[in-house]
């Protein structure tokens, strides 16, 4: 993996303006939350925007997309009009779910984004069928499953990642490491900090990254795709990043310190 790769001006004005329009767009929307404008629950992805705009500028727009309901980021990324995500916190029938899936459950099939799931984990298998049905179709196509530090705790996890080993499906399991799942750190919760090791006991390659990079995120996607896009299997990235905000709106953050945000703020 060449890391000294120059990418073009082009390309940071795409990744920047990419992330500007996520971050804006959360910006909005949280105020809108506040104000009561629309209900349900409202997960922002608030300084982790470089994991989505790297994986869509190493990636096909042909390739699948799955994550959680920290799921607003994905499609903008992709490209889906944000009048349309708006329209769906809204409730409104014009919505990417005709306004019945609101914050968590954005889907935009056009752009090859399959959700937005609100059950914990329960994307994981998913995204493990998505790249079987590639694999079944014969398309060199890749699936991008995320999933935060605390969805790995699901068993359906394990279950996904053996059958992706047998059946050698092109997909990439994107673990959001933001250190705190909803509430408790990594390291109060596993005896295995480093979570791209998980699939080793599937012979799974996989490597941390630095998911505050949007150059690291890049290349590491990049490397993981053409290694299911080869036929080798799937491929595990365990993306460093950090959210600003709360686990969802009501969260207080009591759990880590104000000396710590304001470190990652300052990088």
């Amino acid at each position: 993996m060449a890391k000294t790769v120059k990418f073009s001006k082009d390309q940071y004005l795409s990744w920047y303006e990419s992330m500007y329009l996520m971050r804006k767009f959360e910006e909005k929307i949280s105020q809108l939350y506040i104000q009561r404008k629309f209900g349900g629950f409202l997960h922002l992805y608030i300084g982790q925007e470089a994991v989505v705009a790297g994986a869509v500028s190493a990636t096909k727009p042909e390739d699948n997309m799955i994550t959680a309901y920290r799921c607003h980021a994905h499609p903008i990324g992709r490209g889906t009009d944000i009048k349309y995500m708006m329209a769906e916190l809204y409730g409104k029938s014009t919505g990417l779910s005709k306004g019945k899936g609101g914050s968590m459950h954005m889907f935009d099939i056009s752009k090859r984004i399959f959700g937005g799931h609100g059950i914990v984990g329960g994307q994981i298998p998913l995204g493990a069928g998505l790249a079987f049905a590639e694999k079944y179709k014969g398309t060199d196509n890749v699936t991008l499953c995320s999933m935060g530090d605390g969805a790995i705790r699901q068993g359906a996890l394990h279950e996904a990642f053996n059958m992706s080993m047998i059946w050698k499906l092109p997909v990439i399991f994107i673990i959001e490491n933001n250190h705190y799942a909803m509430g408790t750190s990594v390291a109060r919760t596993s005896n295995v900090v480093e979570l791209y090791r998980l699939g080793l006991s599937y012979d799974m390659p996989g490597e941390p990254v630095d998911g505050m990079s949007v150059e690291a995120v890049h290349h590491a996607i990049a490397k993981a795709a053409k290694w299911c896009r080869d036929g080798k299997g799937p491929y595990l990235l365990e993306m460093k990043t950090y959210r600003f905000k709360g686990h969802s709106m009501s969260d207080p953050r009591k759990y880590r310190t104000k000396k710590e945000e304001e470190e990652y703020l300052a990088e």
